[in-house]
């Protein structure tokens, strides 16, 4: 099973909005991130970049 870690880009850096994300969706230009519990946390933010192979996925938020 792969988890991965979902950052949000701000100013300079990355700032962690989850761990051991699960599943992600997109809906209404909104980003819903689903971990292994099922909890789920939406953010207004476009995906940026996934990468699959070092687990991690970071988002920007819109201008």
């Amino acid at each position: 099973m792969c988890l991965s870690s979902v950052y949000e880009l701000n100013g300079g850096g990355k700032r962690l909005i989850k761990e051991n994300v699960a599943a992600v969706k997109v809906e209404n230009g909104k980003v819903i991130l689903i971990n292994i519990l099922g909890e789920k946390t939406e953010i207004e933010a476009q995906i940026e970049k996934i990468d699959l192979m070092e687990n991690f996925i970071v988002l920007r938020k819109p201008a």
